[in-house]
């Protein structure tokens, strides 16, 4: 898991959405495209890109690729802020501290 791909993935709201819309229920490229008023390219652009951070998942059924959420990925994401939040509170800590002993 890179978390560099993850969080690169999700600074985009189009992207965002995406995710928002597969948690409902997974679906087809074109089915996701279907509520954007984006080009397809850009649609398939911003589809490979939370592939490619291991957000979604694709599958082939037939003729069509059916894509869902990789939730494993969230639990991941969860996971590292829990074991990370108490570095990220000291940091801030310290940061304060510097700043009130100016």
């Amino acid at each position: 898991m890179s978390l560099d791909l993850i969080f690169k993935a999700l600074s985009d709201s189009t992207r965002r959405k995406i995710l928002r819309i597969l948690l409902e229920k997974d679906l087809t490229a074109g089915e996701i495209a279907k509520n954007f008023q984006q080009s397809w390219p850009t649609i398939s652009h911003h589809l490979e890109v939370l592939k490619s951070a291991g957000l979604i998942t694709s599958e082939k059924q037939g003729q069509y690729i059916v894509y869902s959420l990789n939730t494993t990925v969230f639990q991941e994401i969860v996971s590292w802020i829990l074991e990370n939040i108490g570095e990220i509170k000291e940091s801030g800590k310290e940061d304060e501290e510097s700043v009130q002993s100016r």
